[in-house]
């Protein structure tokens, strides 16, 4: 028997088992018609037409017929619709999880508040911690990778490189711990990891019969990093990029102006640190204990220890180029006639056709009120970090402005020089899958005298085997990068402030959503 009533606010529909059907037993599953008595079940349903459905259900409390069974008596079950100890129905309580899983506790109450489902924010994130983690399967493959968790913590994190779905992750990267997790999970034939010694040592641990692999991804990472140090250390070289202007602006290049005064208040504070620095370091002391005395970053000590002059470490960025650039000469032409009013001449450009505001006119007129020419835009020398990608780019990618630039620059640094030529001969290794020439590509690369360069090959003569398979393997942990972007992202989601608990139950669970959606079956056309 099933009623159903709808007003304004809700949808509610009273319904009653049948009595002659039998139900099973809870406990041991035998069928029974033996009536104790009746209650009522109150339950919630998805929205119908955009209300909240209440069911008013009545149900039945049977007696099991089995004596052996230790309930005496069971309250009935109605498959699709009734769950034990639960007040949603099995479609609204799969909605709450998804919902939690996809947009964790305050997204996931909003969310279902639009959609007539009043829940706190609290209540969604019970339901989504009660939701089970899918059983773990031991991979044949197992990529291993680490994450940046907050501040200068970090975590681990395991992929399943045949399935690609994450299999877990927690806080830290020590070496007991995967060790651990690994001796609890025989069976990994073959483990792609970083170059961590504490990762290298704990599947040595835990797994010692599977082949280590140093993941391609992060061994060209290390390399450019090495690279953009040179290019950091070797920076007064940069400008030399920049195309020849004239033969003062070349001088300028290669040599510093040291006779400039400090005249901003940015030149000041760089010179006032420049030489509270330089005598501390060149006394010996570490950067750390200067950088403690002086109440500075340790970056900020290395950078001005690194300089040769204080005008080295000045930011000076130039004028980027815009929309009245082509109206200049005009402006210079109309204030020698005696035209000083901006709003006129910002009106004057408007008639030839110039559409930006009348507070660029104004600004770009202001040199000329100090007796100072038009500050024209002019190019900046490419940062150390551009000056990196433009080593590590494929020359077939690179475009016109670096080709143009680049081969000025090199025969300008033969520190950056060096540099190429090895990274060159190291991407040629990895586009042919070809480790023959390793070794000799390790002798010159600790050869060369640079110290980023020296650092990096000792690390990769202690191990060289796992490089090795890298570079001659399609095995690599490009899967994880993804899932460390999705991470980053459930970790903004909630605002950084889920415990590693949560951000694994919810990383792991939303690719176990996303593949159930990717392979639900889709409709055929009609």
């Amino acid at each position: 028997m099933v009623s159903v009533e709808v007003s304004d606010a809700v949808v509610a529909v009273r319904a009653r088992t049948r009595s002659a059907v039998p139900a099973g037993c809870t406990g041991c599953g035998k069928l029974s018609t033996w009536c104790h008595s009746r209650y009522s079940r109150r339950l919630s349903d998805v929205t119908l037409a955009g209300k909240p459905l209440l069911i008013d259900l009545s149900v039945r409390r049977l007696y099991c017929e089995n004596t052996m069974c230790t309930k005496v008596t069971f309250a009935e079950q109605v498959t699709g619709l009734t769950v034990r100890y639960q007040r949603r129905t099995p479609r609204l309580q799969d909605l709450v999880e998804d919902v939690g899983v996809v947009l964790a506790a305050r997204g996931g109450s909003r969310i279902l508040r639009i959609l007539n489902v009043r829940l706190s924010r609290v209540a969604v994130l019970s339901q989504l911690m009660r939701v089970p983690l899918p059983a773990l399967v031991t991979p044949r493959v197992l990529r291993v990778d680490d994450f940046a968790l907050y501040g200068d913590t970090y975590g681990t994190l395991l992929v399943d490189a045949t399935t690609r779905l994450p299999l877990t992750l927690w806080e830290g990267r020590d070496a007991e711990r995967l060790g651990r997790w690994l001796r609890e999970h025989p069976g990994v034939e073959v483990a792609c990891r970083v170059g961590s010694l504490a990762y290298r040592q704990g599947i040595t641990t835990g797994a010692p019969d599977a082949v280590q692999v140093s993941d391609r991804f992060h061994l060209w990472q290390g390399l450019s990093r090495r690279v953009q140090d040179i290019a950091s250390t070797h920076r007064g070289c940069l400008p030399a990029a920049l195309p020849p202007i004239s033969d003062a602006s070349i001088a300028s290049v290669e040599k510093p102006l040291e006779n400039t005064t400090a005249d901003t208040r940015a030149e000041r504070h760089a010179r006032r640190l420049f030489e509270a620095v330089q005598p501390l370091t060149r006394s010996g002391r570490s950067h750390s204990s200067v950088a403690r005395e002086l109440g500075l970053n340790r970056r900020t000590v290395s950078k001005y220890a690194r300089a040769q002059a204080w005008q080295e470490v000045v930011r000076r960025l130039p004028r980027k180029a815009s929309t009245l650039d082509p109206y200049l000469d005009y402006l210079q032409q109309r204030w020698d006639e005696g035209q000083h009013s901006a709003k006129v001449l910002h009106e004057e450009l408007q008639i030839k056709g110039y559409l930006g505001h009348y507070q660029r006119v104004k600004m770009a007129v202001a040199p000329l009120r100090r007796g100072l020419p038009i500050d024209e835009p002019r190019e900046r020398p490419p940062s150390p970090r551009e000056a990196a990608r433009w080593i590590t780019t494929h020359p077939h990618r690179r475009n016109p402005h670096i080709n143009d630039r680049l081969p000025r620059l090199l025969d300008h640094c033969p520190e950056l020089r060096t540099a190429n030529d090895l990274v060159r001969r190291f991407a040629a290794m990895l586009d042919h899958r070809d480790a023959t020439s390793l070794p000799e590509w390790l002798d010159d690369l600790a050869n060369t005298g640079l110290a980023p360069l020296t650092g990096l090959a000792r690390a990769l003569r202690e191990d060289r085997a796992a490089v090795t398979q890298g570079i001659t393997t399609a095995y690599n942990s490009q899967v994880n990068e993804g899932h460390i972007t999705d991470v980053k992202l459930q970790k903004r989601i909630m605002a950084g402030r889920a415990g590693v608990s949560l951000l694994r139950h919810r990383v792991v669970l939303i690719a176990h959503l996303r593949r159930r959606f990717v392979d639900r079956p889709t409709m055929p056309p009609r």
